[in-house]
């Protein structure tokens, strides 16, 4: 989510970069992935943002239809543009055509927002999912709708997968300067637009983002038959097309100052996004843990990932040494930095319950010095995550499948979604209750009701929910596996009963979760009610003996032995026990 800039004051210096609400995007192109599936995952990461399904449905609208703006972040209203004559059904972030995009927000240089622009972030991606079928479409509908109506938001890394193809796609405002037309007398924004840059992955090599902008040098048009600048996006469609610009990335750098070497030096990150302690260790961190679990050599870069050696710049894309499954996806959103250096469950921060959770603000000083906290994939401010495939051997009917998810990726369950479905589960339906108005059928509202319980002694309790979350999403793999076969039989009968199958199956399921969660909501007061703990036993809670519905005596774990230590050091004598 966007996110204004933090200032870590670091050694002395004044460092911006964005920590404070944060997204992470990690990308599997389909040669890189288990089953074939292009993958992409994102989590929403805001302190304010509820966890909801969105739902656009698909149109034909008529001339003069407009559409109307309203920022994605805060609800203002920026103005209307001409609705597409035709949209296409939205579900999430992925459309029928089982396109997914995704962001992450990496601030960029200050001054550069269009205050003048009707193109905010979120509408470049959820207007673009309406109105693009695969990914080279997404790219040349937001490069002209920034162009022709001016991009409002601060400097953005967009995921872009369709069945086939990955990309990302890095865009930041060129600011406000008003000029006054010399035969109207009307004034308008000298600066009108963006600059971008869109890489496409590799096929068999995975990406990711995660606040920093990660596209440094790219070939340019005049240098490389595989690359194009915006005057030439008729082009995009050409398959040997992997680079794509705007024709002034580079002259209005020159022109603000941003950059004064060669054309073929042009790095878009070291220029737009100029790289800080912040942006490695809060941002470029992420993505390392990702990288790291399919290529050991990124211990290389483990200096970079902690803000040390920011020249020992990681690469955009990696080659993982085995294939990835959506699980492991899953998995790496799901990641403190176990087993690194940045472990967050190993600090004295972590409690006496080694929580890999820090609160806000980020930052603090200690006798001038400033120290941070660890940001890592895993977060508690997350409003909604999904894990999203689209498989080019199937109809788009059957082929997109969306893994979502809602409140912390690490302690809730994704629950399957199929783009094709025309009703929205109720638990996770937009509207369902607000970050201000608790429902108890929201699925945000039950998730952190369990979330901020086991949050207080993690490791006593994570253990039972682990449990409950893989038990739901083992059962969810086998079933969508069934589900799937069904409806291509139906497919070939008639789509519409293979899209009433996946509905069906989309409710039922996600219901399904909501109700399993509520049991281990009221299972998990049951049990650790009062900082005691029931003894179990055949799944069962025991009771004394004598009477059904009295327990026997609880256990009483107390603290580790370093807790108590550190206790004692800080009260002295106060607590000491005196015969």
């Amino acid at each position: 989510m966007n996110v204004k800039a933090l200032a870590l004051l670091l050694a002395g210096a004044a460092l911006t970069t964005n920590v404070a609400d944060a997204c992470t995007n990690y990308i599997v192109t389909k040669g890189a992935s288990k089953d074939g599936s292009c993958i992409l995952s994102y989590s929403a990461d805001s302190h304010t943002l509820f966890g909801e399904l969105y739902f656009y449905a698909r149109g034909i609208h008529a001339p003069g239809t407009m559409r109307t703006i309203h920022e994605w972040d805060t609800g203002k209203f920026l103005g209307q543009i001409p609705e597409a004559p035709q949209t296409y059904q939205v579900v999430g972030n992925m459309n029928e055509h089982q396109l997914i995009i995704g962001e992450s927000t990496y601030g960029g240089r200050e001054g550069l927002a269009d205050t003048t622009g009707l193109i905010d972030y979120g509408t470049l991606i959820y207007a673009t999912l309406q109105r693009a079928k695969n990914a080279r479409e997404a790219i040349k509908t937001m490069a002209e709708l920034v162009e022709k109506y001016g991009y409002y938001s601060e400097g953005e890394s967009i995921s872009i997968v369709d069945p086939n193809e990955a990309w990302v796609f890095e865009i930041i405002g060129k600011g406000t300067q008003m000029v006054a037309d010399k035969k109207t007398n009307l004034r308008f924004n000298k600066y009108k637009g963006a600059v971008w840059v869109a890489v496409r992955i590799p096929d068999g090599y995975i990406s990711g983002h995660a606040n920093h902008a990660r596209i440094t040098t790219f070939p340019l048009e005049k240098a490389s038959k595989n690359s194009i600048s915006s005057k030439n996006l008729k082009k995009i469609f050409e398959p040997n097309i992997e680079y794509v610009y705007a024709h002034d990335v580079i002259s209005f750098a020159r022109e603000k100052g941003f950059f004064t070497g060669s054309d073929a030096e042009f790095s878009f990150s070291d220029t737009y996004a100029p790289l800080d302690f912040g942006g490695a260790r809060g941002c470029e961190a992420r993505v390392w843990s990702f990288f790291r679990e399919f290529d050991p050599g990124m211990s290389k870069y483990e200096d970079y990932a902690l803000g040390h050696n920011l020249k020992n710049r990681m690469p955009l894309y990696i080659k993982p040494d085995r294939k990835v499954s959506v699980q492991d996806v899953m998995q790496a959103m799901r990641n403190h930095y176990e087993g690194t250096s940045m472990d967050m469950t190993k600090d004295c921060g972590a409690g006496p319950y080694a929580s890999p959770y820090r609160w806000r603000p980020m930052t603090w000083k200690v006798d001038g010095q400033a120290y941070t906290n660890e940001r890592a994939t895993a977060t508690q401010q997350t409003g909604w995550a999904y894990v999203a495939q689209s498989r080019s051997w199937l109809p788009n009917e059957i082929g997109g499948l969306y893994w979502f998810t809602v409140d912390d990726v690490a302690n809730a369950p994704f629950t399957p979604i199929y783009p094709c479905t025309n009703q929205i589960p109720d638990n996770y339906k937009v509207g369902n209750g607000s970050m201000v108005k608790y429902s108890p059928t929201s699925a945000f509202w039950l998730f952190n009701r369990v979330t901020n319980y086991v949050y207080g002694r993690y490791s006593m309790m994570y253990p039972d929910l682990l449990k409950a979350q893989q038990e739901l999403e083992i059962g969810h793999f086998a079933s969508t596996a069934s589900v799937e076969s069904k409806a291509l039989e139906l497919y070939k009968e008639n789509p519409s009963k293979a899209v009433d199958l996946l509905t069906e199956y989309t409710n039922s399921t996600a219901s399904k979760t909501f109700n399993r969660w509520k049991e281990l909501d009221e299972y998990l007061l049951v049990k650790y009610i009062d900082g005691n703990i029931k003894k179990e036993k055949d799944g069962k809670f025991e009771t004394n003996g004598y009477n059904e519905n009295m327990p026997a005596f609880p256990l009483q774990p107390g603290y580790p032995e370093w807790w108590k230590r550190a206790v004692k050091d800080q009260a002295g004598d106060r607590l000491k026990v005196v015969d």
